[in-house]
């Protein structure tokens, strides 16, 4: 046999031999996620927050050999494409239909809510990388963005990222669920118009599901504004995610192994962010990606759930869900704050 027909020959075996590898992990994580995503929509809760809760509960699945490759798989290959993937929602044209004034004051809280972060941290003894993942987290999009922050913000301990990853997902998606209780009220004491309002809602609150069930629960236009904003934020997440890979890729023993200089999932994003901004991408293609990409990103929090301790989550400790609801009321402050000077 001529070694370019061993090599298909190999190729052939290879990848059902790696499908069957990682079929018992994956199986699990897709179960997970099935499972959450049937009670968000029966009992209202957030998908994110029990398909981690559900995952905790199942870690020991985790110590089943078998399952890790597929494990490994969903909470890395599918994370990335997840995030890849939102690159379709946003496009240029958003930025023109908003008006300089207000992206300069997204963008402003976006930068400021992270320095914060990096105070906070600090203050209360965590490292710069706590602060960012947080920061990121609380000024972009919630979990999708500390999801993505944490793939690029490397630890010699891979655990122990994980770890701090679940702990700020839950924390994101417990305080965005407030948020979206309480963040409308706020507005009506405050006297906001129903368009003002959709700019605090989307500006403030962390996940997109949240915003919507806020915006919506006021009025269509404020829903609408809502949503509209806060993909404004998404899109902030490549040049976040960027920063961060090369902050941090500096900061990694040399004798470590170290990130690529700019991570293939964010070249994606920002690919099919440019594609979304020139070509007309029918409306269809556009929902399939959206439903892609949250169900990638549902089966990798599942999976990174099942692969992290209770025990540990705990370890992280009170001060650092304090910086979360510092970071949190930073960013409420400093919205409320811009549209009082009338910005």
């Amino acid at each position: 046999m001529t070694e370019p027909a061993a090599r298909d020959q190999m190729a052939k075996t290879s990848f059902p031999l790696y499908l069957r590898t990682i079929f018992p992990g994956l199986s699990v994580a897709v179960m997970v996620s099935l499972a959450a995503s049937f009670l968000s929509e029966h009992y209202g809760a957030p998908a994110m927050l029990l398909a981690i809760l559900i995952g905790l509960a199942l870690h020991f699945l985790s110590e089943d050999e078998r399952s890790a490759a597929g494990l490994d798989f969903a909470s890395r290959t599918l994370l990335r494409a997840g995030i890849a993937l939102l690159g379709l929602r946003v496009s240029i044209a958003m930025f023109s239909d908003l008006g300089l004034s207000v992206l300069l004051v997204l963008a402003a809280a976006v930068v400021a809510t992270i320095g914060f972060g990096l105070l906070a941290a600090r203050l209360t003894g965590k490292d710069a990388r706590f602060g960012t993942l947080t920061g990121g987290a609380v000024a972009i999009c919630g979990a999708s963005a500390a999801m993505a922050i944490a793939a690029v913000i490397a630890r010699p301990k891979s655990n122990e990222a994980e770890r701090e990853m679940v702990f700020v997902v839950i924390g994101v998606t417990l305080l965005s669920t407030l948020a979206m209780i309480f963040y409308p009220v706020l507005a009506a004491s405050l006297g906001l118009s129903d368009v003002l309002t959709g700019l605090f809602l989307g500006a403030t609150i962390h996940d997109v599901a949240q915003v919507a069930g806020a915006g919506f629960s006021v009025s269509v236009p404020a829903g609408e504004t809502a949503v509209f904003v806060k993909l404004i934020r998404v899109t902030m997440l490549a040049p976040v995610v960027l920063t961060a890979a090369l902050v941090f890729r500096s900061r990694m023993p040399e004798n470590a192994a170290r990130a690529p200089l700019i991570p293939g999932f964010v070249l994606v994003f920002l690919v099919l962010a440019g594609i979304n901004s020139w070509l007309n991408i029918p409306g269809p293609v556009t929902e399939l990606a959206g439903n892609l990409s949250r169900w990638a990103l549902l089966i990798a929090i599942a999976a990174v759930g099942i692969k992290t301790s209770l025990p540990r989550i705990l370890g992280v400790g009170g001060k650092a869900f304090a910086v979360l609801i510092a970071e949190t009321v930073f960013l409420a402050a400093f919205i409320l704050a811009a549209l009082w000077l009338g910005v």
